[in-house]
């Protein structure tokens, strides 16, 4: 392809695609692996394995084992650890793309401009900080070293409710720099519903569990994992609405890409 560049038309010389992936598609199968092996592991350990995953140390009685209990019993521990590490990798890109995609929609003549930088970054730190206590959590269970888990359980729940929190002001800063927040209200309602379920449910994700810790209610541990639940779910679905963002997008391994002049925003190969 050899267009005028003069005209804001693209140059490419000798532009290989070797590889090209449906971005949407790569969101879709990183949330999958997690949310696929959470099902199978509350199925088959709630089947098969009941007495191991309701006990609990006031020994009192429980219906709704925690994500805890069903991931770290043997084999299910292998399928959940397993499909953490095939989404973690993918999730890292998701998390760059995303942070950069908005960046670029930044309007660097307005005054907001800044503000819309630190949220973004902040957010993406955030991120980063979340998917590694997300490791922490998965590859150090509660029945090998329970204060290590603990300790980066809580790491995550914060890094994950800030970051959804983080993510929202800096869309909508990104928006406000171009006087276009219509373009996004959509978005930014579906993320803000799900934080506002998140944050409701990590206060009674808390509370149920002092009740149990402390008091040792009846099925206060059930209503603690029945929060966890919600929680994860909240989680996976507002990271899955990074697709709003990339409809048509495309994940691409090519060669030439420094031939390439003049290339828009938003090009999208044939």
């Amino acid at each position: 392809m050899n267009t005028n560049p003069e005209k804001g038309n693209i140059v490419v010389e000798n532009f290989i695609v070797h590889y090209m992936l449906s971005f949407k598609h790569l969101c879709l199968v990183t949330v999958s692996c997690p949310l696929l092996a959470l099902i199978i592991c509350f199925v088959t350990a709630y089947v098969f394995q009941a007495d191991d995953i309701h006990e609990t140390h006031c020994r009192v009685y429980n219906i709704i084992p925690s994500i805890s209990a069903i991931t770290g019993i043997s084999p299910q521990r292998y399928l959940w650890r397993i499909s953490v590490a095939f989404h973690i990798g993918p999730r890292f890109i998701i998390a760059a793309v995303h942070r950069s995609y908005h960046l670029n929609l930044i309007n660097t003549s307005s005054k907001d401009q800044e503000k819309a930088r630190w949220w973004l970054n902040f957010a993406f730190w955030l991120n980063v900080t979340e998917i590694g206590s997300l490791c922490g959590v998965t590859y150090i269970s509660n029945r090998e070293n329970y204060p290590l888990h603990e300790k980066l359980f809580i790491v995550f729940m914060a890094s994950s409710l800030m970051h959804m929190l983080a993510c929202i002001k800096g869309i909508r800063w990104v928006a406000e720099t171009n006087n276009d927040i219509k373009s996004v209200q959509k978005g930014l309602l579906i993320k803000q519903s799900l934080l506002i379920i998140s944050l409701a449910s990590t206060i009674g994700l808390v509370g149920f569990f002092l009740k149990h810790r402390l008091l040792c209610h009846d099925m206060a541990f059930s209503w603690f994992a029945f929060c966890e639940y919600v929680v994860a779910l909240a989680n996976m679905a507002f990271h899955i609405t990074v697709i709003l963002d990339f409809p048509t997008e495309h994940l691409v391994v090519a060669r030439g890409l420094k031939h390439i002049t003049a290339l828009p925003l938003n090009h999208k190969f044939d």
